[in-house]
């Protein structure tokens, strides 16, 4: 049985240039870690779940906002580690100053016996295109790929033509 997981590329155009909304893992075991370490904000959901409805709790989960409209399907990618990712784009601008994400308990230093809590999420960032493909996990980087051909834009041109 495969796992399967969903969320939300949140998108903006500044200045021309297409920006996509990534957040950092938290926890002790990404901390120090950045290039390949970003991911599109996402979540697992059981079968029994509408996957965009749980890409939309899953955003609000690690960002602490909600998310409205119209969205894109940016299809499924397999993932290295055999996870099925689907994700969905929506143009929307956000203050990362004010992003917040839920909390998970783990055992740290490992086999110490104590329990921390750290954040799901430790920073969200906006980046455009270009830098988003170097920062974010290697087997995520398709759907940037795949949002800049919805949307029609080409970094070189740093040109925008919305889709209808």
């Amino acid at each position: 049985m495969s796992i399967h997981s969903s969320g939300i590329l949140l998108y903006r155009f500044k200045e021309n240039r297409l920006e996509v909304l990534l957040v950092h893992p938290g926890g002790p075991f990404w901390s120090g870690k950045d290039d390949g370490a970003w991911s599109i904000p996402k979540g697992v959901f059981e079968d029994h779940e509408n996957p965009l409805d749980a890409a939309k709790r899953e955003f609000k989960e690690e960002t602490g906002f909600e998310v409205a409209g119209r969205f894109t399907n940016l299809g499924t990618i397999l993932q290295p580690s055999k996870k099925i990712v689907h994700v969905w784009a929506h143009q929307s601008d956000l203050d990362v100053a004010y992003a917040t994400s839920n909390k998970f308990t783990m055992q740290w230093p490992r086999k110490s016996g104590i329990l921390r809590e750290f954040p799901e999420v430790d920073k969200a960032e906006w980046f455009d295109a270009q830098k988003a493909r170097k920062k974010i996990l290697k087997g995520q980087a398709g759907f940037i790929d795949r949002l800049m051909k919805a949307v029609n834009y080409d970094p070189k041109k740093e040109d925008i033509t919305e889709p209808s």
